[in-house]
């Protein structure tokens, strides 16, 4: 008799938790749900969301490609960005997306199609359909409209951010809820902490929902700080923050302990200027709970998703 797959679910968004975490994954005997943050207001998807009152279709784009078991020119397609005219900086991705919400009222059937469409044999969904924006309160009382806006700074970026909230509040997404209160283990980024992570527990019904799940939660911990929204944190800020939001524990943090060399670095701070520093960690961290090892890929600054899934199928 065939065993059943395990299922994880996957929480995130941008590019990160996708190169990281699922396209390392999917290469597992594993039933993955992606679920996927759905407030960006910047560049193509913000355009698109001004334009058409819509949700963004940047995030979720970029899960559904890196599940997709297709031909590297479809791929390609869905990241093709028009360079000239009156699409330049639109994303091919980003318009089908947005056609097929606006000519079929109906996001479930826009998830199908492009389940379809790409040949994905798990799941990609968003975390909520409602159209809210995210709002950041920083330590000076001054209120930053916009993921966007958190996300590219162009107040005073060494400000901390106190605290984040939608407006108008946002309700989790029933197929999204039902793949958290059924995961065999909950995997949360890694992503920019409030732009992407936070927005998605901010949720109404996310926090419910990975709360009542009684199986494993695991953080996979950025690898650089980042301008105006983690400056100078640290392994454990990263973490108690995200436990802060959940208002309950994690059981597993994993985070990168291998230093880059400098040129490395410097033209990665270069190419990124958003990006400060490798996030430091102590070396008295509970082992039972953090996990650190040499997470680095071998070009650039960012995880390779192999080591991670390997560590991450053990944890089921």
């Amino acid at each position: 008799m065939k065993q059943e797959q395990k299922k994880i679910v996957c929480l995130g968004g941008g590019n990160a938790m996708p190169k990281a975490i699922l396209s390392g994954l999917k290469k597992y005997p594993v039933r993955i749900s992606a679920i996927c943050a759905m407030l960006d207001s910047g560049g193509s998807s913000g355009r698109l969301r001004k334009d058409y009152n819509i949700i963004s279709p940047g995030d979720i784009r970029r899960s559904f490609i890196a599940l997709a078991d297709t031909s590297p020119a479809i791929e390609n397609l869905f990241n093709y960005r028009f360079e000239t005219g009156e699409l330049k900086g639109h994303n091919f991705g980003n318009l089908l997306i947005t056609a097929l919400e606006l000519s079929s009222g109906n996001y479930e059937k826009v998830c199908d199609e492009i389940h379809k469409i790409l040949n994905i044999s798990h799941q990609v969904l968003p975390i909520t359909t409602d159209n809210s924006q995210l709002f950041a309160v920083l330590e000076n009382g001054e209120t930053i409209a916009g993921e966007t806006n958190i996300d590219v700074p162009k107040h005073d970026s060494s400000l901390k951010i106190k605290k984040v909230f939608l407006k108008p509040e946002a309700k989790i997404y029933p197929k999204a809820f039902s793949a958290i209160q059924g995961a065999d283990l909950i995997v949360i980024g890694p992503g920019d902490l409030y732009s992407s992570l936070v927005q998605i527990l901010l949720v109404e019904g996310a926090i419910q929902a990975i709360k009542e799940s009684k199986v494993k939660k695991v953080y996979v911990c950025n690898l650089m700080t980042k301008k105006g929204e983690t400056n100078n944190f640290s392994v454990t800020d990263f973490s108690n923050e995200i436990e802060a939001y959940l208002g309950s524990e994690l059981d597993y943090v994993l985070y990168n302990t291998k230093k880059p060399n400098q040129d490395v670095l410097n033209k990665t701070k270069e190419k990124h200027p958003e990006l400060i520093e490798m996030v430091s960690f102590s070396d008295d961290l509970n082992e039972n709970k953090f996990i650190g090892k040499d997470f680095l890929g071998l070009s650039g600054i960012t995880h390779d998703s192999e080591k991670l899934s390997k560590l991450i199928f053990s944890l089921i």
